[in-house]
């Protein structure tokens, strides 16, 4: 593998510029990095740009292709959708891997396979470069404040040179284990979120049924053993049937089917997960797809 050699300011490139890309992209730009984005959709790429002017030390630019926004970059983030956005972004003569030079890093935060991570981690080392997953947590909101969560995978060296700039959008990150290790770790996260969300679906509509003072309750359980983020940021919102914001339940469906290949593949087993999985295809049959996670409880109403 080629030599990396950090700038006192690396350079960046972006590339996915979404509800969660964007907000991260813009955080390295008010850090002060030099950014150079790409997104699939032209129009979107250039509303993030114009949004950012005048933001950090350093204008932000925008790229005609995965290739040309990777040029002279030191690290390149990636923010994409799934296993098939990734490669396409990455290989080919335009993918980003065309245009990196040795010695760079390329870090996804995609919610993707293990599988796809351990393959573009070969493909990268045959270039030259590192190739680190970090799935993230945080939803949006964590995005937009600069809070997320980052799981990693890959190697120490590498993770230890990008670790100060993914900082500039997260809270907490952390090196997990070897290549694949940040996506499987994202899927022990999902699972826990899938078996949280509909007990707490349950014990709400429980609740509602019994007469009780729900919100009262919440503020009551809260403070002991049943506490939980879900409770604290999803408990009242549930209750007044709102769910227009948040982790879609059509993303959460792509995640568990990750979560349920992988299963398959390791042999673990999972029983709740499947059933959660099942009602979140309800809910989408309700054309709840574009929901919060928290919707499950519409289905016990």
């Amino acid at each position: 593998m080629g030599t990396f050699e950090t700038p006192l300011r690396p350079v960046l490139a972006f590339v996915g510029l979404g509800v969660m890309g964007g907000p991260m992209a813009g955080h390295l730009v008010r850090h002060g990095y030099r950014v150079q984005a790409y997104n699939r959709t032209w129009s979107k790429a250039r509303a993030w740009q114009q949004a950012h002017q005048g933001v950090g030390a350093i204008p932000a630019t925008v790229a005609d292709t995965p290739r040309e926004a990777a040029l002279g970059a030191d690290i390149l983030m990636t923010c994409v959708g799934n296993d098939d956005d990734l490669r396409s972004v990455l290989l080919g003569p335009e993918g980003a891997f065309a245009g990196l030079k040795p010695g760079a890093v390329v870090v996804d935060h995609s919610t993707a396979s293990a599988n796809v991570a351990r393959e573009l981690h070969g493909l990268a080392q045959t270039v030259g470069i590192a190739f680190i997953d970090a799935p993230m947590s945080g939803g949006q909101v964590g995005a937009e404040k600069g809070l997320l969560t980052l799981m990693c995978g890959g190697e120490a060296q590498a993770f230890a040179r990008v670790q100060p700039v993914l900082a500039s959008y997260a809270r907490a990150v952390t090196h997990v284990g070897p290549s694949g290790s940040g996506q499987l770790a994202k899927m022990v996260n999902q699972i826990c979120i899938a078996g949280l969300l509909q007990g707490l679906s349950e014990a709400l509509a429980f609740g509602e049924k019994a007469g009780l003072d729900m919100p009262q309750v919440l503020s009551v359980i809260g403070q002991g053993a049943a506490q939980s983020w879900q409770m604290d940021n999803r408990g009242l919102s549930m209750l007044a049937d709102r769910f227009d914001f948040g982790f879609a339940v059509d993303w959460m469906r792509k995640d568990l089917g990750i979560v349920l290949d992988e299963a398959g593949r390791n042999g673990a087993a999972l029983p709740v997960t499947e059933i959660v999985n099942r009602f979140y295809a309800d809910l989408q049959a309700l054309g709840g797809g574009r929901w919060d996670t928290s919707s499950l409880i519409r289905r016990l109403r």
